[in-house]
């Protein structure tokens, strides 16, 4: 299994295999990885069930068939002690209430915005269901984050399979949209997100994870101190309603620079509204490669992102004000975490000079992200 992780970090052929089995089993165990699973509650009937992969070291994710939603991430710290990295809940109900912000969850099928939730596609108007002010974003009244994904475990002991169908017309979006994300532990602390998807009609497909992350593992209420780097000398410029406005600034010389490691918090104030971004990463190709890091000097814990996508979203969780009760009824105050969502670029199928993010019948569409860690 060792070298079976080994090789997809590397070139990404562990996907297509977790991708092409569909073996059920109740449990897995083997000297180096575990997988266990237990009842999460209950939607209408159907049962939610949360999934904990365990690695050698004693990383751990936890992950749930709704919203495909990774619910806890455990990481050690410079201490050696494990601590929970990633914002949520203790319970099913914490993730049903209107009020979540997308805590952990798969968003699509289009993750970020698009403009008043309109785009024209072979010469056909399309209208998206809106859910931010007058917007679409991450998908529409019901995305991806919203329904009960069937769960499968590939053979091996460190992925779980999730698969779903977005129907023709869902949320207004064209196409039969088939869809699997695996998830995977690997035995050098990184969790591996790998998505595909299929559809019998030209559609736009924008695929991420909407962890929010803090490497204090909640120790530190907010992130301001974290260090954070990300590859990109440009960033989407957007209007107030976060919508891009077709420019790529340069990030040189502004508060939006981060192409060397700086704390969060240094510049914040002077970006209204705090960062809520996409930046244009500065990329070598095509294939998985490292475009960001993220340091806690408190815990020692440090995280790098890999990934196939050409954008960033990079968000200090601006929204929270303290009135959500997470995790053992910690409040979580404005900035408590952070998200780093791979993606394509916001409103794409409105802005012909983005990178294309149009799905077409016979074509595949691939991305693959993985988040490292470890201690400094």
């Amino acid at each position: 299994m060792k070298k079976q992780v080994l090789l997809w970090l590397l070139s990404g052929v562990l996907f297509l295999n977790a991708c092409q089995n569909n073996t059920i089993h109740n449990e897995t165990t083997s000297m180096t990885f575990t997988i266990s699973e237990k009842p999460f509650g209950q939607i209408n009937g159907d049962t939610i069930t949360q999934y904990t992969i365990t690695n050698p070291q004693g990383m751990q994710v936890s992950i749930i068939n709704y919203g495909g939603t990774v619910t806890n991430l455990l990481v050690p710290g410079r201490d050696h002690e494990l601590g929970d990295v990633v914002l949520g809940f203790d319970s099913l109900s914490g993730y049903l209430q209107k009020a979540n912000p997308y805590f952990g969850c798969l968003v699509g099928r289009y993750g970020n915005r698009i403009a008043k939730g309109k785009f024209i596609l072979d010469g056909q108007a399309y209208q998206l269901t809106l859910n931010d002010h007058g917007n679409t974003l991450h998908g529409g009244v019901q995305g991806l984050d919203k329904v009960i994904w069937q769960a499968s475990k590939p053979a091996g002991d460190s992925s779980l399979k999730l698969t779903y169908t977005s129907k023709d017309g869902d949320q207004g979006f064209p196409g039969n949209l088939v869809i699997e994300v695996v998830y995977t532990l690997s035995s050098d602390n990184a969790l591996q997100i790998a998505y595909s998807a299929t559809t019998d009609k030209a559609t736009p497909v924008n695929l991420t994870n909407h962890c929010y992350f803090n490497l204090s593992a909640g120790k530190q209420n907010t992130i301001l101190d974290h260090e954070v780097m990300l590859q990109a000398e440009k960033f989407t410029a957007v209007d107030s309603l976060l919508i891009p406005t077709g420019q790529l600034p340069d990030v040189k010389g502004t508060p939006m620079d981060f192409t060397t490691p700086k704390k969060i918090g240094a510049e914040l104030a002077a970006v209204k509204g705090g960062y809520d971004h996409n930046w244009v990463l500065k990329r070598k190709g095509k294939d998985l490669e490292k475009i960001a890091t993220a340091y806690d000097a408190s815990s020692g814990r440090f995280m790098e992102v890999f990934t196939t996508e050409p954008g960033l979203q990079f968000y200090t969780g601006n929204f929270l004000d303290g009135t959500l009760k997470g995790k053992q009824q910690q409040k979580y105050q404005q900035h408590a975490g952070f998200c780093m969502e791979t993606q394509h670029f916001p409103d794409a199928p409105n802005q012909p000079s983005f990178p294309n993010t149009i799905v077409k019948p016979g074509e595949s569409y691939r991305s693959l992200t993985y988040y490292r860690f470890s201690v400094k």
